[in-house]
């Protein structure tokens, strides 16, 4: 039977302090899952789980300040998940940021940075939870990546080659783990609401303008068709439906959330 109820499985969610990753911690709690989340950020991590203990004050909850960047960090709250929560079940690996910059202005130490984050802030937590998630009933890895992952911008390449890179690397893990039974699944997004855009409309020239008509102008801009951003919970209700028996016959797979903006086939 096909069924969002998680009552018993333990969900890791990384960069889970804010955003997709907050949203989907919570979608998790409210489907009764036990939930791990991390971040660099300890302040911001503080403040997610006081959120989140309000709205689910008798949930199973744990937060670790992390690094996914750091291996010995991940393998310590690989092991503090499993020691408070349980095995994981579930893990959304939703870590870094795009950067800004064309072939010509990104140097060689930009190019090892951007690569070294958008891959190993998914090869780090999958190696330490992989153990974990093979002794599940139905375990599922699904990866946040980015809609630049298909549809490149020139204004982002480094990012846009890395993204490209993931979106290869989740087709590689979902055949070798197959056998394991556990599914690997990733969504591009395009344009979603954060506080990277919430940065940008504060700094907007005319002060006059609401945030809704900031973000219409946006999508106006970026030709989406749904004309708005994204919201974090859209982007949530995705990486539920990966992580979880709804979507059992699937792997290997990317769900575009994107509003429209994509162009690919």
């Amino acid at each position: 039977m096909f069924t969002s109820n998680l009552q018993g499985v333990t969900a890791v969610v990384t960069g889970g302090s804010s955003g997709i990753g907050l949203a989907t911690a919570e979608l998790f709690l409210a489907a009764g899952a036990n939930v791990a989340i991390c971040g660099r950020n300890p302040e911001r991590l503080q403040q997610a789980v006081a959120g989140l203990r309000e709205q689910f004050p008798q949930a199973k909850l744990l937060a670790q300040a992390c690094n996914v960047l750091e291996p010995e960090q991940v393998q310590g709250f690989a092991a503090a998940v499993e020691r408070e929560l349980g095995a994981a079940g579930i893990l959304v690996n939703n870590a870094g940021q795009g950067r800004v910059s064309t072939f010509a202005d990104t140097t060689d130490a930009a190019w090892t940075e951007e690569l070294h984050l958008k891959f190993f802030s998914v090869i780090h937590p999958t190696r330490a939870f992989l153990p974990q998630l093979k002794r599940q009933p139905d375990p599922a890895i699904v990866c946040v990546n980015s809609l630049l992952a298909a549809q490149p911008e020139p204004h982002m390449v480094a990012t846009s080659a890395a993204r490209a890179g993931l979106k290869n690397l989740v087709r590689s893990l979902a055949t070798e783990f197959a056998p394991h039974g556990v599914r690997v699944n990733g969504i591009l997004i395009g344009l979603v609401e954060s506080g990277q855009w919430r940065r940008r409309f504060e700094a907007r020239e005319n002060r006059a303008e609401t945030w809704e008509q900031w973000t219409g102008a946006l999508a106006e801009r970026k030709h989406i068709p749904l004309k708005r951003l994204g919201l974090p919970k859209e982007a949530a209700q995705a990486i539920f439906f990966l992580a979880t028996p709804l979507s059992s016959y699937t792997t290997g797979a990317h769900i575009d959330v994107s509003g429209g903006l994509s162009h690919h086939a």
